[in-house]
């Protein structure tokens, strides 16, 4: 099964070129859970074939990722907060629910919208309370592509060095994800220690 849903990628993605990454990345990143780990990879494959360019594999998975980032943020600012803002005290969301996101993604936003760029189930998500708080568009899509870029290239490297070896590349993106979250955590841990020293260092000022 695994075999044959890899090869229809490989044909697929060849046919369709870099357009088709465009656009499953932009799927990918929107409310469809495609995982890219399925599709990258054969890209990188690809690459390897001579087929296509690395780096035009790479640019197109990151602006794909970014235009699906952007369907859930202008739906969630243009659409959803209105309506939460008018209908959401009947399932208990209060202004003051909105004012708590606003306040965490003005002071946050750029960690929690690059990390959960990279992390599986939350980068399908995470550009929804980024547009319900009204996140800056320059920081959200430098936080966006950065985040996209770091893990479009790693799955298509891993299809470049890997070939058109189904279970090394599923074991090696497993591994990806892996040490992705792993890098994550320490990232977050070592963020927290340098925004509280940050707070302590300007309340002993005062």
């Amino acid at each position: 099964m695994l075999h044959e849903i890899i090869n229809w990628l490989i044909t697929t993605i060849g046919a369709m070129g870099y357009t088709g990454i465009f656009l499953l990345m932009a799927l990918e990143s929107s409310i469809v859970p495609i995982p890219s780990e399925i599709f990258m990879p054969p890209a990188g494959y690809l690459v390897q074939q001579g087929q296509m360019n690395m780096a035009l594999v790479i640019l197109s998975g990151t602006l794909g990722s970014l235009f699906g980032a952007y369907l859930n943020y202008f739906a969630a600012h243009h659409l959803g907060r209105p309506f939460l803002l008018k209908y959401g005290r009947y399932v208990l969301i209060t202004e003051e629910h909105f004012r708590r996101v606003e306040d965490y993604f003005a002071s946050h936003g750029e960690i929690s919208t690059f990390i959960g760029r990279m992390l599986p189930v939350i980068r399908h998500l995470v550009s929804l309370p980024a547009g319900l708080a009204g996140m800056n568009h320059f920081k959200f899509s430098v936080y966006t592509l950065l985040g996209a870029f770091i893990w479009v290239s790693i799955l298509t490297w891993i299809g470049y060095f890997l070939g058109h070896n189904e279970a090394l590349i599923m074991q090696y993106s497993h591994q990806a994800v892996i040490d992705v979250i792993a890098a994550c955590v320490v990232l977050v841990i070592s963020y927290i220690f340098l925004h509280r020293r940050k707070i302590a260092r300007m309340q002993i000022e005062e």
